[in-house]
């Protein structure tokens, strides 16, 4: 027994897991490179326990086991260096062995010990033949060199087992995260709804000057509570990639001025606001509307903020045209605090503000700028900054918009109610809420029953006739995704379902279209968009159930020929496929084509082994647009099913 038995022992078992997740073939090219280098029919990798040596891998035995007591190599793992036995016959130790007067017949026997960095001989690498032979030099280097290889794979094997439970840990505090995200966005709104909305109702009725102005109030601060959590949820949604831009015609200027408007209210006297627009910037321009306005209203916001006299002033300038394009600078300067030089990368970093005082003199997440930093990358741009303490700062881009094709802009007109007296079925658990909707609803002119969660929701549709379900997502008993799992498949009713949620995380809206919804409305949410949301589901046909069943039959049958290939395909799959997915995501955003084609391929060995049609179908949707290199809302739309299908698929599997 070496001196330090029990240590080698304890490394000994660090390295189990490993071995036994390693195949035998893991070892099998070293096995044959020891056969074939030293010229002998015998060849093994093994690994010396308590009472056993076990083989890995073998050439010219046929047996895995045998007790430690009775092998050559109890003696290796003794030494540091190989050990050569050119003829057992004529040594003391091993003349009169089983092995040696019978059974195998070895005359032979090479050992070299298999040393961990740590300096343990755990197991050994050896060469034996049935004639007594030597082994010259580069053979023996060789050996040496076989050995280390072997001890490296297994440390590169515990390195990336480390990594893997790691990488899980970080996905769980994601999950996390993204759990807490959702409840907090859930907790928060759900409230928020109810003031908004009942605040919304009020000002619809008759009130003297003082009251409207109050209302006025509770309104702004409504907003802005609301923009303080769309801007964390933002940040979630940057962070799963889940964030694209929509590709819609919009009128620049006009939503410049609602930006001004919105912003001049909060103006403080003595500071003049300013909005300059270029003699020659275009009416109308292709991009996303909402996430230029969310970019402006953060730096004008800010620089509002930080500005107590003189002025600011957002300046938007035409600095070139093509035959299909044009190219905008947007600038906003201001004459506030400006920022000290040592701060002027940190201010785009998360919860990072310009001074360590900035939050509690003037308020603020310190969220605003990181998410403007994202935006403009996604407008394929970077956001840039001039400024000096006390003199003002400048935060401008520039970016390209496509121009429109033939766009005749007309005029955005409310929606009306000329759907008739519908009958509708609310499920809430929120009293609140509940209250609201009904008002709203009836305010609409059609008729609404309340159920408080899922099974009353599923009893009152099986004794009424409804004409559309506003379906709340997190309710007791049974939320609404498995209350719309059990109205579609056991009721195989095909009423329009709109889930009205206080869930905004990325890809919720396309969760509850795949999950069989016909529309979504987040809350809070204003009266013209539920009546339009109505509008939608109740005119346009239901869009189809994506199947997200994986069909193994394939692969069982392969599994007979092949015992194992069930569980390593699955296995495989489960750990690969989301890896994989990301990939395809980050290239997308990226707008890198090349990669995008490069990941869909892989992924669509996954989808077609698993007999998955109808997403490899979703994944040569995006494989075309990549190779037009062009992508859509319709891209993101699809890699939303991706996700959310191969998710569901994983935890079936």
């Amino acid at each position: 027994m070496p001196y330090n038995e029990s240590e080698r022992l304890d490394i000994l078992k660090r390295y189990s897991n490993m071995l036994e997740a390693l195949p035998g073939y893991a070892f099998d090219d070293a096995t044959s490179l020891v056969s074939y280098i030293c010229g002998v029919p015998i060849a093994y990798i093994a690994f010396i326990d308590e009472n056993r040596q076990w083989f890995k891998s073998e050439i010219g035995l046929g047996f895995s086991i045998v007790p430690r007591e009775i092998t050559f190599s109890r003696y290796t793992i003794m030494d540091s260096s190989l050990v050569e036995i050119q003829d057992t016959l004529l040594n003391e130790r091993f003349k009169d062995d089983p092995d040696v007067k019978g059974g195998l017949k070895i005359r032979f026997y090479a050992g070299m010990p298999l040393i961990t960095p740590d300096g343990h001989a755990v197991g050994v690498l050896c060469a034996a033949d049935h004639e007594p032979r030597s082994l010259n030099e580069n053979q023996k280097r060789a050996l040496h060199i076989v050995a280390r290889h072997v001890i490296t794979t297994l440390e590169l094997g515990i390195k990336n087992n480390e990594l893997l439970r790691q990488k899980k840990i970080a996905e769980s505090a994601v999950l996390a995260k993204e759990s807490f995200l959702a409840n907090m966005s859930h907790e928060i709104r759900t409230p928020l709804n109810a003031i908004i909305g009942f605040t919304e109702l009020l000002s619809g009725t008759p009130l003297d000057k003082q009251q409207q102005a109050f209302i006025q109030d509770v309104q702004t601060a409504g907003e802005n509570l609301l923009l303080i959590v769309n801007d964390i949820l933002d940040l979630s949604k940057i962070e799963s990639g889940g964030l694209s831009l929509e590709k819609q015609p919009f009128n620049l200027k006009k939503s410049l001025r609602h930006v001004y408007d919105l912003l001049k209210v909060k103006t403080a006297d003595g500071v003049e606001f300013n909005l300059f627009l270029d003699a020659e910037l275009p009416d109308v321009i292709t991009g996303d509307q909402g996430r230029l306005n969310q970019i402006m209203v953060n730096l004008a916001g800010n620089a509002l903020k930080f500005t107590n006299e003189g002025e600011v002033t957002i300046s938007v300038k035409n600095k070139g045209e093509t035959e299909d394009s044009y190219t905008i600078r947007f600038s906003v300067k201001d004459t506030g605090i400006g920022i000290p030089k040592e701060h002027l990368e940190s201010i785009f970093e998360r919860f990072t503000q310009g001074q360590e005082d900035t939050t509690r003199k003037f308020g603020g997440t310190g969220l605003g700028l990181s998410i403007v930093k994202e935006l403009v990358k996604l407008h394929d741009s970077k956001i840039q900054v001039k400024s000096r303490e006390g003199a003002g700062s400048e935060f401008f881009f520039t970016t390209t918009y496509k121009k429109p094709a033939n766009v005749k802009e007309n005029p955005k007109l409310l929606p009306v109610n000329d759907l008739g007296r519908l009958k509708i079925l609310l499920l809430e658990d929120n009293r609140l809420n509940q209250k609201l909707a009904q008002n709203v609803i009836e305010g609409f002119g059609f008729e609404i029953d309340i159920a408080e969660n899922g099974d009353q929701g599923i009893k009152l549709l099986s004794e009424n006739q409804y004409d559309l379900v506003l379906m709340d997502l997190q309710m007791p008993a049974r939320d609404g995704y498995q209350t719309t799992h059990y109205i579609r498949s056991e009721l195989k009713n095909e009423i329009p379902i709109i889930a009205m949620t206080a869930h905004s995380l990325a890809d919720e809206h396309h969760r509850c279209l795949n999950a069989g919804m016909d529309g979504y409305v987040p809350k809070p949410f204003k009266q013209h968009e539920l009546l339009e949301a109505i509008k939608q589901a109740l005119k346009k046909d239901r869009r189809p159930l994506i199947p997200s069943k994986a069909d193994l039959s394939a692969i069982e049958k392969t599994d007979r020929i092949k015992p194992g290939w069930k569980k390593e395909v699955t296995s495989q799959f489960i750990q690969k496929a989301p890896v994989e997915l990301k990939e395809l995501q980050q290239a997308v955003y990226r707008k890198d084509f090349r990669s995008v084609l490069q990941t869909a391929e892989q992924l669509q060995v996954w989808l077609h082994l698993f007999l998955l049609e109808n997403l490899s179908q979703t994944l040569t949707s995006i494989e075309d647009q990549a190779r037009k290199k062009e992508f859509t809302a319709e891209t993101a739309d699809n890699l939303d099913i991706l996700h959310c299908n191969i998710e569901e698929i994983i935890k079936e599997l």
